[in-house]
């Protein structure tokens, strides 16, 4: 194919046009010629993950950018922007974006189009302001897509938990915002599970209690993927995913796979007492069975198993057992 000829400005003149309106013609040649649209013409997506420093935004980072993320592209918001200067040296923005300074968040959110929205885990009971803070702060400078890391059961009615009711609220306000939203319901973390089976492997016995729910816990690094994933592919709008590992597992589960993977076999007692997993009068949630295959759909791998959490820890399970008692 030819290319267009300098267009002149008038048939007075034979100037030629400026460079940037010749290549704007030659994009439009190209494109009817069939060959698509320059790339310095696509529009760039800039995503924003406010909570950028803490365990979960990191992990979120690390996995945009092993997915192909132009460091470039990120915008990365944290209350401590001096922990992502390694990000800051590749490319990415960093800012200071704080829920309890609302007048921060504009600045930090701008040129942002996609957002994850990484929920406070703990701490005040006005969590769904702070949290509100953000939305409106992102949905101001305009960003078109929150993805917002909410929890299993929260729009379930029934559900006492304290934690599980703030997500719920939140949940609404997102969804009254106006903007295209995507909730991510995490399960518990799997991560926590590994202490939990240096223990029972160090004292040779755990007592599984009676009341017991069981439960799909999923590793933090699924979690990302998960996160990722969303951010970086499109027509995830108006969906709501459970982010769940691939099984739901009790206590005695998780006894019996700690010791098969160390060769430490751990007694299982029946009966009250011990440390509580996710009993129902604790934890206040009707199904933390919830089981989803959400991260293999979105991430295109399994969601980590026990057996491969605990195996990829069993130096640490054996450890505990020479240590002092």
């Amino acid at each position: 194919m030819s290319l267009p000829r300098p267009l002149s400005v008038s048939s007075k003149s034979s100037r030629p046009l400026p460079r940037r309106v010749f290549l704007r013609g030659l994009g439009t040649a190209l494109l009817l010629a069939g060959a698509g649209p320059l790339q310095a013409q696509a529009a760039r997506e800039r995503l924003i993950v406010s909570g950028a420093s803490g365990q979960l935004g990191a992990l979120v980072v690390e996995e945009l950018l092993a997915r192909g993320a132009d460091p470039r592209d990120l915008i990365l918001v944290s209350r401590t922007p001096e922990e992502l200067a390694p990000y800051a040296a590749r490319g990415a923005a960093t800012r200071f974006g704080d829920f309890t300074q609302p007048e921060s968040l504009p600045a930090a959110y701008e040129g942002g189009s996609r957002m994850l929205l990484i929920s406070i885990s703990a701490g005040p009971d006005n969590r769904p302001q702070l949290h509100k803070n953000a939305i409106d702060a992102a949905r101001a400078v305009g960003v078109r897509h929150i993805v917002y890391t909410s929890t299993v059961d929260a729009d379930n009615q029934d559900v006492r938990a304290l934690s599980a009711a703030m997500h719920r609220e939140t949940e609404q306000i997102l969804r009254d915002s106006g903007v295209a939203w995507t909730m991510l319901r995490n399960h518990l973390y799997a991560d926590n599970i590994v202490g939990q089976a240096q223990r029972m492997v160090a004292e040779g016995r755990v007592v599984a209690q009676p009341d017991e729910i069981p439960t799909a816990y999923v590793t933090r690094e699924d979690c990302a993927a998960a996160a990722a994933a969303v951010l970086l592919t499109p027509g995830h709008e108006g969906k709501v995913y459970d982010i769940t590992g691939p099984r739901a597992v009790l206590r005695s589960d998780i006894a019996r796979i700690a010791g098969e993977v160390t060769g430490r076999p751990v007694e299982i007692v029946r009966g009250l007492g011990g440390e509580p997993q996710a009993s129902g009068a604790i934890a206040g949630f009707a199904s933390f069975d919830v089981t989803s295959d959400a991260v293999q759909t979105l991430t295109g791998r399994p969601a980590t198993s026990i057996e491969a959490l605990l195996e990829r820890h069993r130096d640490e399970l054996l450890q505990a057992t020479a240590a002092p008692q």
